[in-house]
């Protein structure tokens, strides 16, 4: 990971909006609808090119794939762990219960809170590592397109799952946050070093619970 010597070096929280035709075939794979694989890789792969693009045209030193592939900054883990499946509602905000308009503006902005929140139910272990590398690979080929500082990837971290995704197997909080930590180890986590840059992979988050809630958003949405 660089340090800023000579100058403050620029990224950003890592998450940045998805375009319209991708956000449609990731909502309706997220919500369980058909949905064509081929045109969802080929479209993650184009908008990673063109946010990689993008963030470097702007003076983004660290640059990322905008989490293209994901539904959600968090609760597309449950996609490539085992033990998720279901569905449980979030429970209503109550900081902002009392204030709809508030809420009703929040929404315009951000758009609706689609995402699937699924339930632990099971042993937690990594099942499916093929998103990760296609992950890598697009955001190696789209930094070797243009001049960038590092490359870095976000991950959930073990802290911030839970406050999407509830347990209902684990005996306690702090076993589940365990059993995450050690299935993103195994996954997401780690650093990974190209022949001409070095990447990190950042994870905020590790102590506990935080707030807000995932979104499939049309603009942009907390990484």
């Amino acid at each position: 990971m660089k340090t800023s010597r000579d100058r403050i070096l620029t990224t950003h929280v890592g998450s940045l909006p998805r375009p319209a035709e991708l956000r449609r075939l990731l909502v309706a794979k997220d919500q369980g609808e058909p949905y064509d694989k081929a045109e969802l890789e080929r479209l993650t792969r184009q908008a990673v090119f063109d946010i990689v693009r993008r963030q470097a045209e702007t003076g983004v030193d660290i640059i990322n794939d905008g989490e293209m592939s994901k539904p959600g900054y968090s609760t597309y883990v449950a996609d490539r762990l085992s033990g998720f499946a279901g569905h449980e509602p979030a429970k209503p905000r109550l900081d902002t219960r009392d204030h709809p308009n508030f809420m009703a503006a929040y929404e315009r902005m951000t758009g609706g809170n689609t995402a699937r929140r699924s339930v632990c139910v099971g042993p937690i272990a990594v099942q499916d590592r093929e998103p990760l590398a296609q992950d890598l690979a697009n955001l190696r080929d789209a930094l070797a397109e243009v001049g960038a500082v590092e490359g870095f990837m976000t991950a959930a971290s073990p802290g911030l799952v839970p406050v999407f995704q509830n347990n209902r197997y684990y005996p306690s909080h702090e076993a589940y946050v365990e059993a995450i930590a050690a299935a993103m180890q195994r996954g997401d986590a780690g650093r990974i070093r190209g022949d001409r840059r070095s990447w990190f992979c950042a994870a905020a988050r590790l102590p506990g619970p935080g707030h807000g809630a995932p979104h499939l958003l049309p603009g942009s949405e907390r990484g």
